[in-house]
């Protein structure tokens, strides 16, 4: 027996055994303890601004129940009490929202590129909307940091960037919670704007503790595009509690501010001409503004939801919004029954393709016990649209009112057509002392 026979015996008598830390893989058992302090799945050192549950919202263990019943097995008459106490809480409330659709020249080559599919002319639209309502409420300028949210492989930064051309001292932070593939991050190597991409879940983000932000005292503006339901209510704790109550507490003054008060009268008359002056806001607040689409009602969670305060003053209670939050899903689920059959090719080719949030077109609308197809028949598909939307728009002006009581201006519009994105509202927040257009919730 040669050594080279040995030696392959024993390599074959050695137990490989699943690995502690993720079962996904496997590893040698007597080369196990090696394995753990190198394994890609051990934990590894918080950053900063990595503060466990700061974004969470307070915890109500009483109010929710440990096994609610599903919407299928709800009575009828328990089913109509339902629907009646959404009627009520949503008197007065705008059921037609502005249409807001816009676009951006940043796109046109990208628009207008007859490569494009379906799908990625799709996100297209609806990027070039946003972008363009960015612009509209003058938050498009220079010596800013943009922060996305539920970032996915960073494309709405990436416009924003190019759109912003070599506009000076621009940041980008990208907040994503998973691992995602083909970011276009890399592609920047503008001198005058720098991408950090951010690995956390928003819920435990400190904005403050960010290097980057702390030391630039920049204001933000806050965006993202599909930003999946409870991502949403984390978002905005994390932009107008966490972030902008500290730097008001410390009476920060930002680098915009103090550059704008360290130039003379010919400098600010230069700016004026070239029409960037108007981009550095006469009272600096630390977050200059909030554009943000919204995804994905379904998902939300009590705990986290920011608009408690509305839902108790209209009698509504823990048990209310998980309905009315499962309820939800009817605005999106109707219509996507009807257009599956013609993107299922091109939607299986995408789930291949992407990891990221920003892909959550209509709402990740499954056929479920809350679908519905599964719910008793005293409904038509057109009366359970009208009442998702409804639970939509509720949920929604919950997130208004907590703005407004946090000091900003927020409105809701349509920023796509239903045919691109059934999931087409733009929730849009401004701080009220900025002098950009006004519109109204």
């Amino acid at each position: 027996m040669t050594a080279d026979g040995n030696s392959s015996r024993e390599e074959n008598a050695r137990k490989r055994i699943l690995c502690p830390l993720d079962p996904k893989h496997t590893v040698y058992e007597d080369r196990l303890a090696k394995h753990l302090k190198k394994c890609n799945s051990r934990e590894k050192p918080k950053p900063d601004f990595f503060i466990q549950d700061i974004n969470a919202g307070l915890k109500d263990e009483t109010e929710i129940p440990d096994q609610l019943v599903p919407i299928s097995s709800l009575s009828e008459e328990q089913l109509e009490n339902l629907i009646k106490k959404l009627r009520k809480a949503s008197e007065g409330l705008n059921c037609t929202l502005k249409d807001q659709i816009m676009s951006h020249p940043a796109l046109h080559d990208a628009l207008n590129d007859p490569k494009n599919g379906d799908s990625a002319a799709k996100h297209l639209k609806q990027q070039a909307s946003i972008l363009g309502n960015i612009e509209n409420l003058k938050l498009l300028g220079p010596r800013r940091c943009f922060v996305e949210f539920g970032a996915g492989k960073g494309k709405l930064s990436h416009w924003v960037d190019i759109a912003l051309k070599d506009a000076e001292k621009v940041h980008f932070i990208l907040v994503e919670k998973v691992t995602t593939r083909f970011k276009v991050d890399g592609k920047h190597r503008k001198k005058n704007s720098v991408f950090e991409r951010l690995q956390i879940d928003i819920q435990h983000l400190c904005l403050n503790k960010i290097p980057l932000l702390s030391k630039e005292k920049l204001p933000i503006v806050g965006i993202g595009k599909h930003l999946c339901g409870v991502a949403t209510d984390l978002a905005l704790r994390c932009l107008v509690e966490t972030y902008a109550a500290s730097c008001e507490e410390r009476n920060e003054e930002p680098l915009a501010k103090r550059i704008k008060n360290d130039k003379t009268e010919k400098e600010i008359n230069t700016l004026a001409k070239e029409g960037n002056e108007k981009n550095i806001p006469e009272k600096w607040t630390p977050v200059a503004g909030i554009v943000i689409a919204l995804c994905c009602h379904h998902r939300c969670d009590w705990r986290h939801y920011v608009g408690k305060e509305y839902f108790r003053a209209l009698g509504l209670g823990a048990v209310d919004f998980h309905y009315f939050q499962r309820m939800s899903s009817w605005a999106t689920c109707g219509m996507r029954k009807t257009t599956l059959e013609a993107s299922n090719s091109s939607t299986k080719r995408r789930d291949k393709q992407n990891d990221g949030s920003e892909e959550h077109d209509d709402g990740g609308c499954r056929i479920t016990d809350d679908s519905p197809e599964s719910l008793p028949g005293f409904l038509t598909v057109e009366e359970k649209k009208k009442i998702g939307h409804l639970c939509k728009l509720l949920i929604d002006q919950g997130r208004i009112k907590y703005l407004q009581q946090k000091g900003f201006s927020p409105a809701l519009q349509y920023y796509t057509d239903p045919l691109v994105s059934l999931e087409n509202v733009l929730l849009t927040a401004l701080p009220n002392h900025s002098s950009s257009p006004e519109t109204s919730a």
